[in-house]
């Protein structure tokens, strides 16, 4: 009967799973676990690293009934079914809790995943759930109260060289196809460990293609045309979306321009839209450059506007260029800080009334109220500025919020302030 490779070389205990060395082994939590009393837990992490292998070996070590879900094909009518059956387990002559292994659990909404809850606080169930996203966003609090996050990575090159040969010594038995470990010229394993990007089961699915195409040995060029496009790791939404998106932003705020056009092209590469990140880099040019350079925003809204008009590739050299110029240039944070001061300090005071000079008095009797009539009109006195004008609610004291830093432009804002605290005190 023909089984998938990624099937037929899956790991039966703790000691054959390749990689996660900071879960297994001596003294490490999964090692422990495996023959320890059952925990609920979540394994979180991308595609192919290992988590329904890792779960499939310990519920086969507990003493445990087992019910299987998948998030994707299961609704709440499955979920009943399953915790009516672990009732009827634990309270029934087998008097046993039962395992269910939830795959996807992030796929479960709110209504579902709480389901789970009165089951796991009585004891009658044991969770393990498995999912690509991160649990934080995705799991309801009250149910990731209850489990203990595992948190699995990606294969490293070195795991995944292990595992190409054993799975090159292997094909031959497995699929039946006439091959020996010389199945893939040198260059060509290269390429295979660069397309399975830390995903075990897409590197043992490229090397079953392989297999299957009846060649002796694979060059480098010939793998390339053998195999459909493989993108990287990469999800438009999910977590890996927004840990590169992250690495992105805090490379162009800490100048590094190589590192920001690394990440910029990582996305692109994926499957990214440019416009969605050109975006992005008009956010940073107001929150991490600011007054520092106020071109800074010019330049990124002008490369949104060439991306819209050229469209792929041009738009998105377009944006690549204003990605460096933002790394480069002076930065400040300094009306970013700013802004967010004064929305918290406004929502912790009440609301006051303007006074009455800084009212306008379009109207006979507003002017008779005397709207207005106070007010000095700076353009009336030298510099420009009314020394000491008071231009706070009446009885509030004068607050700073934005502090200029010595970066770019805002060194000569911070001069102008200077000079007009010095009229202040003449």
């Amino acid at each position: 009967m023909y089984q998938p490779l990624a099937e037929a070389l899956r790991p039966k205990n703790l000691e054959q799973v390749i990689g996660q060395s900071h879960l297994i082994g001596d003294d490490k939590p999964l090692s422990i676990l495996v023959n320890n009393k059952p925990q609920s837990i979540i394994l979180w992490g991308p595609p192919g690293v290992g988590k329904t292998t890792i779960a499939n070996i310990l519920i086969s070590k507990w003493d445990c009934e087992v019910i299987k879900l998948s998030a994707i094909f299961s609704g709440i009518k499955e979920i009943k079914e399953a915790l009516e059956l672990a009732t009827k387990n634990y309270l029934g002559i087998f008097n046993r809790q039962t395992v269910i292994f939830v795959d996807e659990i992030h796929r479960f909404n709110k209504a579902q995943q709480d389901a789970f809850l009165h089951h796991l606080e009585e004891g009658k169930i044991i969770l393990i759930g498995a999912t690509t996203e991160n649990p934080s966003f995705e799991l309801n609090n009250a149910l990731l109260s209850r489990l203990q996050v595992y948190v699995l990575n990606p294969l490293a090159k070195t795991d995944l060289k292990k595992l190409l040969n054993t799975a090159l010594n292997s094909i031959t038995n497995l699929t039946g196809a006439v091959t020996t470990n010389n199945l893939l010229a040198d260059n060509a394993k290269e390429l295979v460990l660069d397309l399975a990007d830390g995903d075990a089961r897409r590197l043992l699915n490229i090397v079953e293609s392989i297999a299957n195409s009846g060649k002796k040995q694979v060059s480098r060029e010939e793998l390339k045309q053998i195999l459909p496009n493989s993108l990287k790791r990469f999800d438009k939404g999910g977590e890996e979306f927004y840990n590169q998106i992250s690495a992105l932003h805090k490379s162009v705020r800490g100048s590094d321009p190589d590192a920001a056009l690394y990440w910029f092209m990582r996305m692109i590469d994926g499957g990214a839209d440019p416009l969605y990140l050109g975006r992005r880099v008009l956010r940073m040019a107001w929150e991490d450059i600011g007054l520092a350079d106020t071109n800074a925003a010019n330049i990124a809204l002008n490369a949104l506007h060439t991306y819209e008009r050229l469209g792929s590739p041009e738009g998105e050299l377009a944006i690549a260029n204003a990605i460096v110029y933002m790394a480069v240039t002076p930065k400040s944070n300094s009306v970013y800080l700013a802004y967010k001061n004064v929305g918290k300090f406004i929502k912790n005071s009440s609301s006051e009334s303007v006074p009455v000079h800084l009212r306008n008095a379009p109207t006979k009797l507003m002017a008779e109220l005397g709207y207005g009539k106070e007010y000095k009109y700076a353009h009336d006195f030298p510099e420009h500025y009314v020394p000491n004008e008071n231009y706070w609610p009446e009885g509030m004291d004068k607050q700073k919020f934005y502090e200029p830093t010595n970066q770019g432009l805002e060194q000569r804002i911070l001069d102008r302030l200077k000079i007009l605290k010095n009229l202040d005190k003449k």
